[in-house]
């Protein structure tokens, strides 16, 4: 082909030199042509080949290669190994262009091979993530880590092609920078280590309620790469903690309580210390209307009146002997209450307790776990609980303490 185009020229009467010149000018650009067209249709037979085999198989990886543009990038292949294979020698004319070209097409190819490998990873990862045993896990870390290594050898062929000279020459001098290129490294090797120490450790998965108040970082775990973690707290904003922190500093994984029977609530009353008094027999009358503790405070007079009389204790003053007292029988009742509660997981710890005095009060701690974990669902059933003891607790003749304000003393006005 190339003699023809020779004599076409020369017919034309071109001198010698400038049709040798056109001819190979002329050659390159078909060359060319053929490469285009060859990359248009290698593009369109990749990709009929790959929907075919993914409607036919049940797997979902080559959904993925389809997804991710493998058929696209393996097209580049044939047209380059074409102008790898004619592009150069058709320049024979111009031997100053066909070393510089013959590097530029293997660049090409370099940066074509990074290319495939780097989609190949990314449809594996995608795959990974869909099943079960991986979804947890940090897939982006090991990918990253693999990619980096891809580019470090890409770029060491990039670099031999465009100097002349071969890997291992660089890789010498690569040693010699090794600090320098620690230092640059550092986070994501920093990063790489703390990815493997989480995995193994378990420590954090993807899906996970974590709260790091460093990084005001309170919500769920939804990507853990090479360099980052990435929480998305609950008003929907995206917090980014580097991944080693997660190694070096301390954070709060929920993980414990999603997957156990309940979600504690641990909250208090703070009842007046001036509301707390013995339970006289008027008020014990009363107090025995209420259905719940009904047949417990009958069994505790009964007691208690047994014994004061084998002491011969004398009741003529309250304090003597023993006696009920309101917040007692508060506590009493909201422990029943609980215990009845459908909402409340009767296998792991139900109990009210009493903390010690404040300057605030007597705190009277309910410690109890709800079934529902959902937050939402959470919030409703403690407010629930708590609006029903804190509407209770008139009945005991107990009041919570709170600050005065200016509405319990309309007298002291601003002047």
């Amino acid at each position: 082909m190339k003699e023809l185009l020779l004599d076409f020229y020369e017919r034309l009467g071109i001198s010698p030199a400038m049709a040798k010149d056109l001819e190979a000018i002329t050659f390159g650009v078909i060359i060319g042509l053929l490469a285009f067209i060859f990359w248009m249709v290698s593009k369109r037979i990749f990709r009929l080949i790959f929907l075919n085999v993914s409607k036919r198989t049940k797997s979902k990886f080559d959904d993925f290669l389809v997804k991710n543009k493998i058929p696209e990038t393996l097209s580049l292949f044939p047209p380059l190994f074409l102008l790898i294979g004619f592009l150069p020698q058709s320049l024979n004319s111009f031997p100053l262009l066909q070393e510089p070209l013959a590097s530029i097409l293997e660049i090409l190819g370099a940066i074509f091979t990074i290319l495939l490998i780097r989609r190949l990873l990314n449809s594996v990862k995608d795959f990974f993530k869909t099943l079960k045993n991986f979804k947890d896990k940090p897939i982006d870390s090991y990918i990253q880590v693999i990619m980096i290594f891809v580019w470090f050898v890409g770029v060491m062929f990039i670099f031999s092609i465009l100097s002349g000279k071969d890997i291992g020459t660089f890789l010498a001098t690569l040693g010699a920078l090794s600090a320098v290129i620690l230092l640059i490294f550092k986070d994501s090797i920093l990063g790489f280590v703390a990815s493997i120490q989480v995995t193994v450790n378990d420590t954090v998965r993807i899906g996970d309620w974590i709260t790091m108040k460093s990084y005001n970082a309170d919500g769920d775990v939804i990507e853990i790469n090479l360099s980052t973690v990435k929480v998305q707290n609950f008003d929907n904003t995206i917090t980014s903690i580097p991944t080693y922190k997660l190694v070096s500093d301390s954070f709060v994984n929920w993980r414990g309580m999603s997957e156990s029977g309940g979600r504690r609530i641990k909250r208090s009353l703070l009842i007046r210390v001036s509301s707390i008094t013995f339970v006289e027999d008027l008020q014990l009358q009363e107090l025995e209307k209420i259905e719940r503790i009904a047949d417990y405070i009958r069994q505790r007079k009964e007691d208690i009146e047994v014994e004061n009389r084998a002491n011969k204790t004398d009741k003529s003053l309250l304090l003597n002997g023993r006696n009920m007292t309101n917040i007692g029988l508060f506590r009493r009742y909201a422990l029943d209450y609980l215990k009845n509660h459908p909402e409340i997981n009767k296998d792991l710890t139900v109990m009210v307790r009493q903390l010690a005095p404040t300057s605030e009060g007597v705190p009277l701690e309910v410690y109890v776990f709800v079934k529902d974990k959902v937050w939402v669902n959470y919030e409703r059933i403690m407010s629930d609980i708590f609006d029903h003891l804190l509407a209770a607790i008139p009945y005991f003749k107990l009041e919570c303490f709170e600050y005065a304000s200016g509405s319990k003393f309309p007298n002291n006005q601003k002047q």
